[in-house]
């Protein structure tokens, strides 16, 4: 969802391919030897990291300044809440929502969360968006991970995580963005 977001918001034209991940097609095997998505190919360039695939759309094209081009600090800043986000809050995301899955409680995986929420809400306090009071790329890659998070249990989440989190999550939900990337597509067969 991030990878199309940032390429639609780029206004690139590129081949979109939707597939079932439990029925691969071998074209991707081809390619990704990670066999997940997303996938885009470049003049035999792969990219099969989302991260990898934004960076990439917005270097061409990043027409509201997501990248924060002439803040040096401010993007180091910014990818490095990133990185905090994919690497630390994504893993304990997985086993809140498939606790299930794992040896404790769905209590127990949410409270070793909250601190992300907090870093966020830090962030909300200061400014509109994570790191300025326009969206950047903090935001578009953060926040499908918030979205997961929320739907787990959203009456829990609406009470107990803080309105600015909330109504930044509510506003890139209902954002034009998100709506146009959001419809469906056909399944696509490789033949």
């Amino acid at each position: 969802m991030r990878a199309r977001m940032a390429l639609f918001q780029s206004k690139l034209e590129y081949e979109h391919r939707e597939i079932l991940l439990k029925n691969k097609p071998l074209s991707l095997l081809t390619y990704s030897s990670k066999a997940t998505v997303p996938v885009l190919i470049v003049n035999d360039k792969v990219l099969d990291e989302s991260l990898d695939i934004m960076t990439w759309a917005l270097e061409i094209c990043d027409i509201e300044d997501w990248l924060l081009a002439d803040e040096l600090t401010l993007k180091n800043e910014m990818f490095s809440l990133i990185n905090t986000c994919d690497t630390k809050f994504k893993p304990q995301l997985d086993k809140y929502k498939y606790s299930d899955r794992h040896e404790l409680s769905e209590e127990y995986y949410r409270e070793k969360t909250l601190w992300f929420f907090s870093l966020l809400n830090t962030k909300l306090c200061e400014h509109q968006y994570l790191m300025s009071n326009h969206i950047s790329l903090a935001d578009i890659a953060i926040f499908p991970f918030v979205r997961q998070y929320a739907f787990v249990n959203k009456k829990w989440f609406d009470e107990n995580i803080s309105k600015q989190v909330t109504d930044w999550l509510e506003s890139l939900i209902q954002s034009p963005l998100y709506l146009g990337i959001m419809q469906k597509k056909m399944l696509w067969v490789d033949d």
